[in-house]
């Protein structure tokens, strides 16, 4: 190619991408001036989950590099790669949320507080939290106590394949319900986006887990 057919290449492939700069631009600068929601209070369901869930995720992390090292099973150990590797990913992403909206990492309540508040009623869902809730229990849903831990962590082999199945699918479980009641609860997109791929992500993961299980029982 000769020097001005490579120089008006270049000139073109320049011209195209200023235009789709500025149509990015246009696009980001629409959306800012568009009226978006109020961001989420500290004591919103939107935090709460945030908050919440990052510690339930982590205790999956935990079980998840438990069992690693308990087993050779490469399905188990393939499993409880995926389980970390992507928990740790959305936990990072909701550590991320509350420092955009400019919240505090630790909560100013009790633990599952927001999900025990009543369901907003009406079309139109409040980043707030209503002054009325149940009582909240002690525990999230479906964490594994300190002892059902160690417990695992002093097994081998398929006893803890068995144990770390019957585990994650408990904590599974919780997390479904825990994304569930914040679906229930908001409407922001962000978070309801992640709550609602995680619910499907991890009915996936526990129809999986009761597989493996019943082939070790």
């Amino acid at each position: 190619m000769s020097p001005n057919g490579r120089s008006t290449g270049l000139t073109a492939f320049i011209v195209t991408m200023l235009a789709l700069v500025l149509v990015a631009a246009s696009l980001i600068v629409g959306r800012a001036t568009a009226g978006a929601d109020p961001l989420p209070t500290t004591r919103s369901a939107e935090a709460g989950f945030a908050r919440d869930m990052q510690t339930h995720h982590d205790q999956a992390v935990e079980m998840s590099m438990i069992v690693r090292d308990l087993t050779d099973s490469p399905e188990i150990r393939l499993l409880a790669y995926d389980i970390a590797t992507s928990q740790s990913q959305q936990a990072g992403q909701m550590f991320g949320w509350l420092a955009t909206w400019g919240l505090p990492q630790s909560s100013p309540e009790p633990a599952m507080t927001w999900m025990h508040r009543p369901v907003p009623s009406g079309e139109s869902h409040v980043h707030g939290a209503p002054d009325t809730e149940t009582e909240v229990p002690d525990a999230m849903p479906g964490m594994a106590t300190r002892a059902e831990l160690d417990e695992l962590k002093s097994l081998r082999g398929v006893a803890a394949e068995r144990m770390f199945l019957q585990l994650m699918i408990a904590h599974h479980k919780g997390g479904v319900d825990m994304a569930d009641a914040l679906l229930d609860r908001s409407d922001y997109p962000v978070v309801t986006d992640l709550a609602g791929s995680m619910a499907k992500a991890q009915q996936s993961e526990i129809q999986l887990m009761e597989d493996l299980l019943a082939a070790r029982q």
